[in-house]
C-alpha cells in the first residue's frame, strides 16, 4: 500500500490522471492548468503548515502526525480559488487556508477516537500511535490554532462564521452518533449529517476566501452555496468509495463506514430497493465489522439494486448545482477553475 503523503498539488495531478484514464482528456488538461495556477498559493499554505511545532510534546506530535501525512488539501484549495475570483491569494487568505485545514484535521483526530479508527491514509492513526487522550487534545489544540489564525487574518466576519460552523459540525456529529447502527435512518437524516459535518466547512472555505479576496455579499453568498453543493458531492463519492474504492488508493479498508455503524447513501438506497438487505446489515452492525462473505453480499446487493449508480448520479447532480451557483460571478479563469473542481470531484478515486 502506498504511504507517500498527498498534497493539494498532488491531488490535482491524481485527479487529472484519473480523468485521463476515463477518457476525460479535456477535464484532465484543465486540472493540470489549474494546478499550475494555484501552485504558489498551495506551496505557501504548505509552508505555513510546516511551521507548526513538531516534537515539542505529545500533543504536537499527535497533531502533526496526521498533518505530515499530507491530504487532499481540497478545503485550502477552495479558499485559494475563491480568493482568486476577487483580488487574489494574499497573506490573509493564506491564514484562512491554513485555518480550514487545521479545523478539518482536528475533526479527523476526534473522529478516529469516536470511531476507534486504526488506519488513516495508509498508516496507523494518531490515537493508535499516541493514545486517545493525546489525539483528542491534539484536535483541540488545532482548533485553537485555527481560530487564532482566522483572528490574525482580520477578515471581517470570518471568525464568527467559523465558530458557527464548528458548532454546526458538533451537532451533526452528535446526530450521526445517535443514528449509528439504526437502519431506520433515511435520506433526510443522512443529508442533515452531511450538510453539517462535511458541507459546512466547504461553505466556510468558499465564503472566507471570497471575503479575503474583497468580494461583496452577493458574490460571497454564491460561493457559499457552491461550497454546500460541492461538500455534498464530495461526501457522496466518499460513501461510494467505501464500497467501490481501492484501499491502496483511499487509505482505508472497504466497508469501514459500515463496520462503524454508519448508514451511508448507497446503503440507504439499497435498503429502499431491497428491504431483505436489512438482515445482513443487522448482523454486520452487531459484529462491528463485515467479514468477507457479508461484505461481498452487501456489495452485490448494492450493485444489483443500482445503489452505487444512484449515488454517483446524486454526486453529479450536486456538482451541477454547485456550478449553477457560480452564475453571478464574473466570467474568467477563477470561475472556470471552480467549475473544473466541481466536475472533477465526482471523478476522484480517493
Amino acid at each position: 500500500m502506498e504511504t507517500t503523503p498527498a498534497t493539494g498539488g498532488e491531488l490535482l495531478a491524481r485527479l487529472g490522471d484519473v480523468c485521463g484514464e476515463r477518457g476525460l482528456g479535456g477535464l484532465a488538461a484543465r486540472l493540470r492548468a489549474l494546478g499550475e495556477g494555484v501552485a504558489g498559493d498551495m506551496s505557501a499554505t504548505e509552508a505555513a503548515l510546516a511551521e507548526l511545532p513538531r516534537g515539542a510534546g505529545l500533543v504536537a506530535r499527535s497533531a502533526t502526525h496526521l498533518l505530515d501525512l499530507g491530504g487532499k488539501r481540497l478545503r485550502p484549495l477552495c479558499v485559494a480559488l475563491a480568493a482568486r475570483v476577487g483580488r487574489g491569494f494574499d497573506a490573509a487568505a493564506r491564514e484562512l487556508a491554513v485555518a480550514v485545514e487545521l479545523t478539518h484535521t482536528a475533526t479527523l483526530l476526534h473522529d478516529d477516537v469516536v470511531d476507534l479508527g486504526v488506519m488513516r491514509r495508509n498508516v496507523a492513526t494518531a490515537r493508535v500511535v499516541y493514545g486517545n487522550a493525546a489525539s483528542i487534545f491534539a484536535g483541540d489544540w488545532l482548533l485553537v490554532e485555527a481560530l487564532r489564525r482566522v483572528r490574525r487574518s482580520e477578515v471581517p466576519g470570518a471568525l464568527d462564521r467559523l465558530l458557527a460552523v464548528i458548532e454546526e459540525m458538533i451537532f451533526a456529529e452528535s446526530l450521526q452518533l445517535e443514528s449509528r447502527g439504526r437502519l431506520a435512518a433515511g435520506r433526510a437524516e443522512w443529508l442533515a449529517v452531511v450538510e453539517g459535518k462535511t458541507a459546512a466547512l466547504f461553505r466556510w472555505a468558499m465564503w472566507a476566501g471570497g471575503r479575503a479576496g474583497g468580494l461583496g455579499d452577493r458574490e460571497c453568498a454564491a460561493l457559499e452555496a457552491y461550497g454546500r453543493h460541492l461538500g455534498v458531492a464530495f461526501q457522496v463519492i466518499d460513501d461510494v468509495l467505501d464500497f467501490a474504492g481501492d484501499p491502496a488508493v483511499t487509505g482505508k479498508a472497504l466497508l469501514t463506514d459500515l463496520g462503524e455503524g454508519k448508514l451511508t447513501y448507497p446503503l440507504i438506497v439499497a435498503l429502499e430497493r431491497e428491504p431483505a438487505l436489512a438482515s445482513v446489515l443487522t448482523e454486520v452492525l452487531a459484529a462491528g465489522e463485515a467479514d468477507a462473505a457479508a461484505g461481498a453480499q452487501v456489495v452485490a446487493v448494492l450493485r444489483a439494486t443500482g445503489a452505487i449508480d444512484a449515488a454517483r448520479t446524486l454526486a453529479e447532480d450536486s456538482a451541477r448545482e454547485a456550478v449553477a451557483c457560480l452564475g453571478v460571478l464574473p466570467a474568467g479563469r477563477a470561475r472556470g477553475d471552480l467549475e473544473t473542481i466541481a466536475v472533477a470531484t465526482v471523478n476522484r478515486d480517493r
